[in-house]
């Protein structure tokens, strides 16, 4: 880049065109300069531009090639450069030198042209840059930069399109980036998803700008517009069924694929046989539909060889197993056991699949999201295998697939190239042994003692046993709750009302001298492999406006006094979404999260939650969000939205926006 600096300083192409300069015919490469025998042009217009406008790009487009030399050395680096330019230049010029011997105008004229300029080693170099990237991006980058040549070359048509074509193939050849057959289902659609939208984009700006390759010149707005968007909303609405993996969306992708295949060679045939100035008066955009065809006849091709990955159907469950009930549920978690959420998988909402080895997987289906929630539930030999095959099934029925709330045994099961963010650190009290004395338990204690001197009792009950009037004040207590933030309940990992009715969820409640309600609590199983409940895992908290202040101190304290002396081992607090501990993962993604925590805790108060649950000291288990990688995050986060608020509305949305505008 500094010799390109350089010379462009010293012959002026940093300020005026270099082809006006003398310098130029004795420099530039290109069929002519080869034909006269001026074989060092290949290498002396490397090293200058045509154009002064030109340096941006070409500087821009270096970027790859310096990322090839940090990763893989600079004499690496400098064979792709040099190898990816003088095949562009060499190759080209053969072709160009074959093609002109037929009646094809365009490489007629590109024949008599000369270029300088080292854009097809920075191409090379951009090229083989992508192939460093990590799957499934590595394929995703090359089929845009494919993409992109392929529209260059069929629309623009330079010389210099030409030549970036094969430095870009060469590196392809050499390296085989492109292993379509070890790419993912869910890869494959996204690639046949993106090359249909590229089909349609092309179609769009064929309508509106004039263009100038191998087939021909056309200009703007010269073809019916009302076909173009006819033609363009059937492409669109085919490029959605091919990304959700529709096999009604790939046959009828194919038959119009093999439609423009057959219409562009019947007049490649007509072409040759009459005159094109009479077809093109006769069919229009003559030019355009021929070199649409190339790129429909690339991807009949490519929906062929990936044909596999478009077989699902819509429907209200996955997998072909017949989905279990909630009661086999809960009795696969009598069984085996489960983590601190596990119970939560038996809540309304959820939908299930089952492995061909007998582990259950919940799930929510939300915003084209398998959102799986906690860990798989069944014997412990089989959950691994249920997390292959639960990414499998999701995929094959046309949705993203992840994990909330995972734990480390889950984290461990995923395929390799799986990403992970921690969403949450899970708040483990040990409770054999637990007493509260010493300074540390000093907030929980005092709590609990004044309690006794203001007579307050506890009650650790079950709300299908208790009377109608303790209902009634637990109902107006949440709904009070709930009124005061602008959003309804969350659901998801958090619970209602509704869901402490289950007989087996415990309820604690603190009862003034009065009999009222001052607050209360409720408790989730959370089952060992002996049948028994080893632990209980806190869901709602609630509290009356106005009554004993440390209430949730009081509650949770006798709680745990009580699950000791029954014999459970541990008390889980339960994770605050968005907020975790130092000792968690950090990176961007990490910092996004913690970003969001803050944004929302005026509303929910996450953080603060956190942060009252480090007054009972627990030790932490970090929760995991599980996901094939970063371009699902827009759909995953779109997918809890609606999974933690399904029946929040965009009013309350807005309102809730404006609260925080307002308070921030």
């Amino acid at each position: 880049m500094a010799v390109l600096l350089v010379t462009g300083l010293v012959w002026g192409g940093l300020w005026t065109s270099f082809e006006q300069n003398a310098l130029f015919d004795s420099v530039a490469y290109g069929l002519p300069a080869l034909r006269e025998g001026r074989w060092w042009t290949a290498i002396t217009g490397t090293f200058f531009v045509n154009h002064p406008a030109v340096y941006p790009f070409v500087i821009i487009s270096a970027v790859g090639l310096a990322v090839l030399e940090y990763r893989r050395g600079s004499r690496t680096a400098a064979c792709y450069f040099g190898a990816g330019q003088l095949f562009g230049i060499l190759a080209s010029a053969l072709f160009l030198w074959l093609a002109a011997l037929l009646p094809w105008s365009w490489a007629q004229e590109q024949a008599m042209v000369l270029d300088v300029g080292p854009s097809g080693g920075t191409m090379a170099g951009l090229a083989a840059a992508a192939g460093l990237l990590k799957a499934p991006w590595r394929v995703r980058a090359w089929f845009v930069l494919l993409g992109f040549k392929f529209v260059m070359l069929l629309f623009v048509g330079t010389l210099a399109d030409l030549e970036h074509a094969f430095a870009v193939l060469l590196v392809l050849v050499i390296d085989r980036p492109l292993r379509i057959g070890r790419t993912t289902v869910r890869e494959q659609r996204l690639i046949a998803f993106v090359s249909t939208l590229v089909i349609l984009a092309v179609e769009l700006l064929t309508l509106l700008v004039p263009t100038d390759g191998p087939f021909g010149a056309t200009g703007a707005f010269q073809g019916p517009f009302v076909d173009a968007v006819i033609d363009g909303g059937v492409i669109a609405l085919l490029a959605v069924g091919l990304r959700r993996g529709r096999r009604w969306a790939w046959i009828a992708a194919l038959v119009l694929a093999i439609v423009n295949v057959i219409t562009g060679t019947l007049l490649f045939v007509l072409a040759a046989v009459f005159d094109p100035q009479e077809l093109a008066a006769q069919f229009g955009d003559f030019d355009v539909t021929l070199a649409q065809s190339v790129l429909w006849l690339l991807l009949v091709v490519y929906l062929v060889v990936v044909r596999r990955a478009f077989r699902s159907r819509r429907r209200a469950t996955i997998g072909d197993a017949p989905a279990p009930s909630r009661d086999e549920v809960k009795d696969a978690l009598r069984a085996n056991g489960g983590g601190t959420l596990s119970w939560m998988s038996t809540w309304d909402d959820n939908s299930y699949f089952r492995s061909t080895a007998g582990a259950i997987v919940a799930y929510q289906r939300r915003a084209g999201v398998a959102l799986a929630l906690a860990d798989p539930v069944g014997p412990p030999t089989a959950r691994a295998t249920a997390v292959s095959e639960f990414i499998r099934v999701a995929e094959d029925a046309g949705l993203v697939p992840c994990f909330f709330s995972a734990s480390e045994e889950t984290l461990h099961a995923i395929p390799v190239g799986w990403r992970s963010i921690v969403v949450a650190d899970d708040t483990i009290v040990d409770l054999p042994g637990l007493e509260f004395t010493g300074k540390r338990w000093n907030s929980v204690r005092t709590a609990m003692n004044r309690a006794d001197r203001e007579q307050m009792s506890f009650r650790l009950t079950r709300l299908a046993d208790e009377p109608w009037g303790v209902k009634q004040q637990l109902r107006a207590i949440s709904e009070a709750w709930v009124g005061d933030k602008g959003l309804p309940e969350m659901g998801f990992t958090l619970g209602t009302l509704t869901e402490a009715e289950d007989p087996e969820v415990r309820v604690a409640l603190a009862i003034s001298p009065a009999g009222d309600v001052d607050g209360f609590t409720s408790w989730l199983p959370v089952y060992g492999e002996e049948g028994r409940a080893a632990g209980w895992t806190l869901d709602l908290m609630r509290r009356r406006e106005g009554g004993f202040g440390p209430v949730m101190e009081y509650l949770i304290g006798s709680s745990a006094r009580q699950f000791s002396r029954e014999g459970a081992q541990i008390l889980s607090l339960s994770g605050a979404p968005l907020a975790h501990g130092d000792q968690s993962t950090g990176g961007s993604i990490a910092r996004l999260s913690d970003w969001l925590a803050d944004v929302l805790e005026p509303v929910y108060g996450f953080q603060s939650l956190h942060r009252f649950k480090e007054k009972f000291h627990p030790r932490y288990e970090t929760m995991y969000l599980l996901f094939r990688d970063e371009g699902d995050l827009g759909r995953i986060g779109a997918g809890l939205t609606r999974a933690f608020l399904p029946e929040a509305t965009l009013r309350q949305f807005a309102a809730a926006g404006l609260d925080l505008v307002t308070e921030r």
